[in-house]
């Protein structure tokens, strides 16, 4: 499944309450072609913007798939999920996600915003539930006290960060689905890395552009892939990536190519530099 992200470039800094038409527009434009999953984050402060974009799609709530994150509100998960349901003007999340772990101190701060995350399944205002940005020791202490196992990890994932130590293999036979953020790296925050020869020539090979080649990488890795733009035309770009098939020489290159390469994107200075975890 291809998500379609409400952050990033539409991020709004803390105290920005303006409401962005051109998000909602955008969005409408994006369900129209076929974006059914919308991936948001009360972080991003876009939330009443995918609101008001869903309401006027005129496409029926049950046939989209909304993903929601809670990040300042992890002190009150229960309140905090209830004002990102009024915002988004939906009565429950079908994937709710703690943002980041970094609030926690402990092994047991972890298990208390977990613990609060199975009530919220429970009241039925989140169908699924997971977690983001978590490493291995992350969710390997949230699955200790757990009742209720994490189903999703949304992890920054492309061919210059492949994560080490098997994480990623890991976590799929330890039950969790895998989605990525910041996938298109290597062709905008890293496009003179050794990936851009290779995408280049595959991409003319397909008659495709290099970050369809990319979303494809990603989706034929059994990861969920989330992307974003601010331009319109950009989103039949990304549809193409479903309508190609990369070779097993080609994903194989790419992986091959990527892992001699290391560009973290997101919180590097919470990593060293040559952590691939």
């Amino acid at each position: 499944m291809l998500a379609l992200g409400t952050g990033t470039a539409w991020f709004k800094e803390k105290g920005d309450t303006s409401f962005d038409q051109r998000l909602v527009e955008l969005i409408k434009k994006a369900i129209e072609k076929g974006f059914y999953h919308l991936d948001c984050s009360e972080m991003y402060g876009t939330e009443e913007e995918v609101g008001r974009a869903i309401q006027e799609s005129g496409v029926p709530r049950e046939k989209l798939f909304i993903t929601n994150k809670v990040a300042q509100g992890i002190d009150d998960i229960h309140a905090a999920v209830q004002t990102s349901l009024e915002k988004l003007q939906t009565h429950y999340f079908d994937l709710y996600l703690i943002h980041t772990p970094f609030f926690a101190k402990s092994d047991a701060d972890l298990q208390s915003a977990w613990k609060s995350m199975e009530e919220i399944k429970k009241t039925g205002k989140a169908r699924s539930i997971g977690v983001s940005n978590y490493l291995r020791h992350e969710v390997k202490a949230t699955m200790l006290k757990a009742t209720i196992p994490p189903a999703f990890n949304q992890i920054e994932f492309h061919p210059y960060l492949q994560r080490g130590d098997n994480y990623m293999s890991w976590l799929q036979e330890n039950g969790l689905e895998v989605g990525s953020f910041n996938g298109l790296t290597p062709v905008f925050r890293a496009p003179d890395g050794p990936l851009r020869e290779p995408l280049a020539r595959i991409a003319q090979k397909h008659d495709t552009t290099e970050a369809a080649v990319l979303i494809n990488w990603i989706i034929q890795n059994k990861v969920v892939a989330a992307t974003t733009t601010t331009k319109p035309e950009r989103l039949d770009e990304y549809v193409q990536a479903l309508k190609i098939t990369l070779t097993q020489d080609e994903l194989q290159e790419i992986t091959d190519v990527g892992s001699m390469y290391h560009f973290r994107t997101s919180w590097p200075e919470r990593f060293e530099a040559v952590d691939r975890s």
